[in-house]
């Protein structure tokens, strides 16, 4: 169904063998310059993701908690990052093809993939195990229901189950639901990467829509506004779950990434002439939707945030930091970001 977004496939004229001078020798292809801004722009998300984890414990001031409780709009940030950096890895700068060589053994690209974060969760599941099991045996749990949720926490499949994703070390339905979208990727990477730039376009907006469409339709069931969310009890919470951390809806921000990041490294000579927008102005655009739970009529509830302006206002801002970074002169934004601190 992507191709209908795009032309077909064409081989980039460059990829042709020469015949001229050096006989068949094929033509050195462009190197990919380093981008660690976009690695540490991951912090800017991490903080406050951290600092709400534990904001609800922390204060009852009502103003503070309404803005530093909103991780489930910054984290589809993650998800556009993950596939912001599997595009610039896996796919040619320059060309609208992917690298044959790391999408060959699909199955070796997931292995990759799952074990850069697995091992980790493994170990710290492991070792928490005895106290997950100690609580489920307060609540008089039934054996087979805490297996069964030790099950879905060991093998990452919890966020495919909106009413156990969160019983057992809850921040890991993140890496659930990217451990499935990872899955995908060696099928989703080349026909993206086929794509020109206004079919780029068309599937951003597309995508977009699809993304809305859920965040509205969960919306009408529960309520359109947050309206002191963060210190009263949630409504209809399985749909949200559903909404929030449901792998479908975290691939269609990962693939959002993959489109922006195609869209940059398509850049022509002349695109790269173009003046550009000074990062800042995307990030402080970005992160000021956080600030509308603070106005009563527009303290619409985080999916709708998320989707609708957060996700599309943030891959901006990585597009932006992206160009910045491999320019003669990157602004002082990207700089901070690519820094050994950062």
């Amino acid at each position: 169904w992507l191709k209908c977004f795009g032309a077909p496939r064409v081989r980039n004229p460059q990829s042709v063998d020469s015949m001229a001078g050096d006989g068949d020798v094929k033509p050195k292809a462009p190197s990919k310059p380093r981008i660690d801004a976009i690695d540490g722009c991951r912090f800017a998300l991490v903080l406050p993701i951290v600092v709400a984890h534990f904001a609800r414990f922390s204060t009852s001031n009502e103003r503070l908690l309404k803005i530093l409780t909103q991780e489930n709009v910054l984290v589809g940030g993650f998800f556009v990052i993950s596939g912001y950096v599997a595009a610039y890895t896996s796919t040619k700068l320059g060309e609208r093809a992917a690298d044959e060589k790391k999408l060959a053994r699909p199955e070796l690209f997931f292995w990759q993939k799952v074990m850069g974060y697995y091992p980790l969760h493994f170990v710290s599941t492991l070792a928490f195990t005895p106290m997950f099991v100690w609580v489920e045996r307060q609540f008089k749990t039934p054996w087979t229901t805490t297996a069964f949720r030790g099950f879905l926490s060991f093998s990452m499949l919890q966020a495919w189950f909106p009413k156990e994703a969160e019983i057992w070390n809850q921040p890991t339905w993140f890496l659930s639901a990217l451990t499935f979208s990872n899955l995908t990727m060696p099928a989703i990477l080349p026909r993206v990467a086929e794509l020109s730039k206004v079919g780029l376009r068309k599937l951003f907006y597309a995508l977009t829509a699809v993304s809305v469409l859920q965040k509205m339709s969960y919306s009408e069931t529960a309520r359109f506004h947050a309206h002191n969310i963060s210190t009263k009890r949630q409504q209809h919470p399985l749909i949200w779950n559903l909404t929030r951390f449901h792998p479908f809806w975290a691939l269609i921000e990962m693939t959002m990434g993959i489109v922006e990041c195609r869209e940059v490294m398509l850049d022509t000579p002349e695109d790269k002439k173009k003046p550009r927008t000074n990062p800042i102005v995307w990030f402080a655009a970005a992160y000021g939707t956080l600030l509308l739970r603070l106005n009563s009529k527009l303290d619409f509830n985080d999916g709708i945030v998320r989707s609708t302006m957060f996700v599309p206002l943030y891959t901006k801002f990585l597009t932006a930091v992206h160009r910045d970074c491999v320019s003669d002169n990157p602004s002082t934004i990207t700089k901070f970001f690519g820094s050994k601190t950062m």
